[in-house]
C-alpha cells in the first residue's frame, strides 16, 4: 500500500484540525430547538385554556376530553406494557390529559413510526437474503446452530443463546477471542492500532461524536485510510451529537473524500414526533470484518480521561475477533441500508464462510435491541441472567430506573442468597435521573442487594457478571429509555479470559466505591413525596 508523503500528511492534519468553526451553529441549533418546542407547548396550552374556559362549547369539549381519557386508559390497561409503566401513564393522563395524551403517544408506546419500521424491516429482509447466499440456510435449526459454532452443551447458558438466536437473529460462536477493557483510555490505543491495519473497510456507529483529541485522532486516520482506498462508513445519532457537532456534519465528512460516506441517523426536528424517541445508542467499530469493538465508549474526550466533566469517567469495552464480528457488520448495515438511498451490498463486507477453530466452552454472542418489536431483548437477557444466578450478580450501570420485573428479579435473587451488587455513579450527570436512581436504593437494600456509588466520579459502563462464569457488556442501561426506546447492542460471552478480567475490574471498582446502607438512604417525608412524584415520570427520562 502506497505510503503517504510528509507533505500529504501535513495537508491532512491541517484539513481535519481546521474542521470548521461550528460552535455558533451548534448553540443556535440547540436554542432554536428549545424555543420551537416551548412555543408549541405554550400555544397548545393557551388554545386549550381559551376553548375550555372562554367558549360556549366548553362543556362539550370537556366531555370529549373525558371520553379520550377513557379510551386511552382502557387502551393502556389492555396493552402488554409493564404494570408500573401502565400505572404511571394512567396517572399522567388523568391528571393532565392535554399534555398526557400527546406525551403517551410520543413516549408511552415505545415504538417507532410505521415508516421507520417499514424501512428497517425491508433492510433486514434484504440483508438476510445476502447472509443466506453467503453462509447458506439461516433458519434457526439444531443443524444451523452447529454450523454457526453454537455450542450444544446443555449448560444453563444455552437458554439465553437459544432466545437470542431464535428471536434476535444472532447466533452464538465458539471461535475467536474476547478482550475486556476496564477504561476508555485502555481501549483507545488498541482501536487506533486496528484502524491503522485496515485494508478494505472501516464501519463506525456511535451515539456521540465530539470534537477533541479522540475524534480528531480518529478522523485523521480515517481520512488517511480513505486516501489509501479503504471504504469508510460512519453512522452517528443526530440527537446524541446535537450539542457536539454542527448541523449537516455528515456532508462535511463526505466532502473530505469520496471513500467516506456518512449517515446522520434520525435528524432532529423541533416538533412532537414519535420517531424523536428512537435514538441510535449503539457503539460499534468494525475493521475489515476481522475485529470489532463495542461497549459504553463514545468518540469523545471524557471517555479517554482527556476531559473531566463529572470526576473520573469510568467506562468499559470489548474487542471481538473471529466469526462473531460478522454480527456487528450485520447490525451496522440494518440501519445503513434502511436510511441511505445508495444501498451497500453487505456481501462485500462479510468474510467467507468458516471461522477459526472451535474452542471448548467458549461462547460469543453479539446481539442488538430494537424498539421496533414488542420484545425487549436487552431486558430479557438481564432478567434471565439474574433469575438463573446461584452465586453472584455484579452490575455496572450509570442509571438505575427499574420496572417491576427487574426490581423483583434483583430482590428475589438477593433474598435467595445470591450476592447481588450494583455500582452506580458517585457524581451524577443528570440530577433528576440520579434522584430516581437513588429512589430505588431502599427497597433493594432491604432485600439484601448491595449498592455501591463510584466515588471517583461517573460510571458509564454497562455490564453484568453472573456467577463469575458468564457476562454481558454493551450499551444497554438499566433504565426505561434504554430498554424500550433506543437502538442498542451488547455481547453475551462466557468461557474466556475476558470473564476473569471483568471480575477483577468489579473487585477493584467495589474497593474504590462507597457502599450505601439503610441509614444512608433514609429520606424525610418531603423527600419521599418528591421521589413518589418523580417516579410517575420515570418512563419519560
Amino acid at each position: 500500500m502506497k505510503k503517504l508523503s510528509a507533505r500529504k500528511k501535513r495537508w491532512i492534519e491541517r484539513t481535519v484540525a481546521n474542521d470548521r468553526s461550528y460552535k455558533a451553529f451548534l448553540y443556535n441549533r440547540f436554542f432554536i430547538f428549545l424555543v420551537m418546542v416551548l412555543l408549541q407547548l405554550v400555544s397548545f396550552g393557551v388554545l386549550f385554556y381559551l376553548l375550555v374556559y372562554h367558549s360556549q362549547a366548553a362543556l362539550a369539549l370537556q366531555i370529549v376530553i373525558f371520553a379520550l381519557e377513557l379510551v386511552f386508559v382502557l387502551s393502556i390497561l389492555n396493552g402488554h406494557d409493564r404494570p408500573s409503566s401502565k400505572l404511571n401513564w394512567i396517572i399522567v393522563i388523568l391528571i393532565a390529559p392535554v399534555f398526557g395524551v400527546p406525551m403517551y403517544m410520543m413516549n408511552g408506546r415505545g415504538r417507532p413510526t410505521r415508516r421507520m419500521n417499514k424501512k428497517i424491516q425491508a433492510s433486514k429482509t434484504a440483508n438476510g437474503a445476502a447472509l443466506a447466499r453467503r453462509y447458506g440456510n439461516t433458519e434457526k435449526t439444531d443443524e444451523t446452530a452447529k454450523a454457526e459454532h453454537q455450542p450444544q452443551t446443555g449448560t444453563r447458558s444455552d437458554a439465553i443463546s437459544k432466545y437470542l438466536t431464535t428471536y434476535g437473529g444472532y447466533p452464538a460462536f465458539d471461535d475467536g477471542t474476547v478482550t475486556y477493557y476496564k477504561s476508555g483510555e485502555e481501549m483507545f490505543p488498541v482501536m487506533l492500532e486496528e484502524i491503522a491495519k485496515a485494508e478494505k473497510f472501516i464501519l463506525l456507529e456511535y451515539f456521540i461524536i465530539a470534537h477533541g483529541l479522540m475524534w480528531s485522532t480518529v478522523s485523521k486516520m480515517l481520512l488517511e485510510k480513505a486516501m489509501q482506498g479503504v471504504q469508510v462508513r460512519i453512522i452517528y445519532d443526530d440527537f446524541g451529537c446535537m450539542m457536539t457537532l454542527p448541523p449537516h456534519y455528515e456532508k462535511y465528512l463526505e466532502g473530505l473524500h469520496e471513500n467516506i460516506k456518512c449517515l446522520n441517523f434520525n435528524p432532529v426536528v423541533p416538533l412532537f414526533a414519535v420517531r424523536m424517541n428512537n435514538r441510535d445508542h449503539r457503539k460499534i467499530l468494525v475493521i475489515d470484518g476481522k475485529v470489532a469493538f463495542t461497549g459504553g465508549i463514545n468518540l469523545a474526550d471524557e471517555y479517554i480521561a482527556q476531559k473531566q466533566r463529572f470526576g473520573y469517567w469510568k467506562d468499559s469495552g470489548l474487542r471481538i475477533t473471529g466469526s462473531a464480528v460478522r454480527s456487528f457488520t450485520q447490525m451496522f448495515f440494518y440501519l445503513w441500508n434502511a436510511f441511505r438511498k445508495d444501498k451497500e451490498n453487505i456481501e462485500e463486507y462479510l468474510p467467507q464462510a468458516g471461522g477459526g477453530a472451535a474452542q471448548k466452552g467458549l461462547r460469543i454472542q453479539p446481539y442488538d435491541d430494537s424498539p421496533l418489536d414488542r420484545l425487549s431483548t436487552g431486558e430479557a437477557v438481564y432478567i434471565d441472567l439474574i433469575n438463573r444466578a446461584s452465586k453472584s450478580v455484579w452490575i455496572f450501570t450509570p442509571y438505575l430506573i427499574l420496572d417491576d420485573l427487574l426490581r423483583a428479579s434483583l430482590c428475589h435473587a438477593a433474598m435467595r442468597g445470591v450476592d447481588v451488587r450494583i455500582v452506580t455513579p458517585g457524581i451524577p450527570d443528570k440530577k433528576m435521573v440520579y434522584r430516581l436512581t437513588r429512589a430505588n436504593y431502599a427497597i433493594l437494600i432491604k432485600a439484601g442487594v448491595r449498592i455501591y456509588e463510584y466515588t471517583p466520579g461517573f460510571i458509564h459502563a454497562k455490564s453484568m457478571l453472573c456467577d463469575g462464569e458468564s457476562a454481558v457488556v454493551g450499551t444497554i442501561n438499566l433504565d426505561y429509555r434504554s430498554l424500550y426506546h433506543h437502538f442498542e447492542n451488547a455481547v453475551y460471552f462466557s468461557g474466556c479470559e475476558a470473564i476473569d478480567a471483568l471480575r477483577r475490574d468489579c473487585e477493584e471498582t467495589f474497593a474504590l466505591s462507597r457502599e450505601r446502607t439503610s441509614e444512608d438512604v433514609r429520606r424525610s417525608v418531603v423527600g419521599r413525596l418528591i421521589d413518589s412524584v418523580l417516579r410517575v415520570f420515570e418512563t419519560l427520562v
